[in-house]
């Protein structure tokens, strides 16, 4: 991955439609380069999907959870990544193990999923934290 790679995907974290002849114009090089490289990009894993950020209204929030000893994270990961409302979940270092990311219709949703995650053997203690406001990075005001 090169210099450009990260340029072409800069633009497409802000935003995933981007056009190609846009940000073709915006790097300096022609769309088919831009179309080339994406497509190696997804095909490298290295894209591993186009998303959309929203904003419902709804409830977001961290859930870091604490696992046992000798817990497959990887595992536990992949289980909670299936559940609804859960838009990420990241292995981590430092005190927690796993963090869900989720955006729930209310408090009484969130308060399920962490109930779900306290349910889990592997699961030894959770904190919670509600995002109160989010920024886009690198975006210039």
């Amino acid at each position: 991955m090169d210099n450009l790679d990260r340029r072409i995907l800069d633009i497409l974290r802000r935003d995933a439609r981007t056009p190609y002849t846009e940000i073709a114009t915006q790097v300096g090089t022609s769309e088919g380069t831009v179309r080339n490289r994406v497509d190696r990009l997804t095909e490298e894993g290295i894209i591993e999907r186009f998303t959309i950020s929203t904003r419902t209204g709804n409830i977001k929030a961290m859930i870091e959870v604490s696992v046992k000893v000798n817990v497959n994270t990887t595992s536990l990961s992949e289980t909670m990544a299936t559940w609804e409302q859960v838009d990420f979940v990241w292995q981590v270092s430092g005190e927690e193990d796993v963090v869900l990311i989720v955006d729930a219709a209310d408090t009484r949703a969130v308060n399920q999923l962490i109930t779900r995650s306290r349910e889990r053997d592997e699961v030894k203690n959770t904190k919670t934290r509600l995002i109160l406001d989010e920024r886009l990075g690198g975006v210039s005001s």
